[in-house]
C-alpha cells in the first residue's frame, strides 16, 4: 500500500489555505494526499483548541487514524510542523517522514526569533482588525508574492469557517510552550524561506543542526512557501520522497 502524504497548516489556517497544492503534489509524487485540519480551524472551527502541543497531538491522532491507518508522510508548516514533531514522537510507527516548513522550537532559539519582534505591531493589528483587513495583514506577514485572488480566497474561507480569537490565543500559547520532545526516528527535511518576515530562518537552521538533518532555503520566499515558491516546494518534496525510497 502506498503511504499517503498528510498536510498540516499553521496558526489559525486550515486545509483550504493549501489551494491547488495538494492535487499537484499528488500528481507529481503519485501518492495519495490529504489535508488535516487542526482543532479550532476548518471543519473543527467551532471546537476549542488545546493550549498544549501534546494535547493537540493526542486529539488529532485518532482523527488521522480514522482517515488512514498509516504510516503517513507529514508535510507541515510553522505551528503545524511543531505538531507534526509531537505526532512523530507520540506515534513513531505511524509517521514515515517529516517535512517541516518555517518552524521553530523553544530552547534552541529565543522568542524574538521564533516570532520576529519587528512584526509584533502587525500581529497585534491582525488580531483585532476587521476580517478583510486582518486577512490582508496576514498575507503581508507571510508572503512576498501574494495577489488579490489569494486575498479574496482567504476572506471567503474566514467568512465560512471563522477562527475564534480565543483559539488563536490558545494556539499561540501552545506554540510558545513547545519544547522538543525526543528526536523523531524517521527521515526529516527542513525547509524555509530566506525572506520569512514572521519566523527567522535561523530557527530552522538551529533545528537542523540539533538533529543533524538537511535544511534547504529558498532565497526569496517568505513564510508561506505554498504561495511564494510552490514549484520549488514541490520539487524538494518529490526529491525527498524519491530518495527516501
Amino acid at each position: 500500500m502506498v503511504q499517503p502524504i498528510v498536510l498540516l497548516r499553521g496558526l489559525a489556517r486550515e486545509q483550504a489555505h493549501w489551494g491547488d497544492f495538494p492535487a499537484e503534489l499528488a500528481r507529481q509524487t503519485q501518492r495519495p494526499v490529504f489535508c488535516q485540519d487542526l482543532p479550532g480551524t476548518g471543519q473543527y472551527h467551532r471546537e476549542q483548541s488545546p493550549a498544549e502541543m501534546l494535547a493537540l497531538a493526542e486529539l488529532l491522532l485518532p482523527r488521522l487514524r480514522r482517515r488512514h491507518p498509516g504510516p503517513w508522510h507529514l508535510v507541515a508548516m510553522s505551528l503545524g510542523a511543531m505538531l507534526a514533531v509531537q505526532l512523530a514522537v507520540l506515534a513513531p510507527q505511524q509517521v514515515a517522514s517529516l517535512v517541516l516548513i518555517n518552524t521553530s522550537a523553544g530552547a534552541l532559539t529565543p522568542f524574538y526569533q521564533r516570532l520576529r519582534w519587528q512584526q509584533y505591531p502587525k500581529v497585534l493589528g491582525a488580531f483585532v482588525a476587521p476580517l478583510r483587513q486582518r486577512e490582508r495583514l496576514i498575507l503581508q506577514l507571510t508572503s512576498h508574492y501574494w495577489q488579490q485572488p489569494q486575498l479574496h480566497h482567504a476572506v471567503d474561507i474566514a467568512k465560512h469557517r471563522p477562527v475564534q480569537r480565543l483559539n488563536v490565543l490558545r494556539q499561540l500559547l501552545a506554540a510558545s510552550r513547545f519544547r522538543l520532545p525526543a528526536t523523531p526516528q524517521c527521515p526529516i527535511l527542513l525547509l524555509s524561506g530566506a525572506a520569512d518576515q514572521l519566523v527567522d530562518p535561523i530557527c530552522s537552521q538551529r533545528l537542523a543542526e540539533y538533529w543533524q538533518v538537511a535544511h534547504l532555503v529558498h532565497p526569496t520566499a517568505g513564510h508561506d512557501l505554498v504561495i511564494d515558491a510552490p514549484e520549488w516546494l514541490l520539487s524538494q518534496l518529490q526529491q525527498f520522497y524519491t530518495s527516501a525510497n
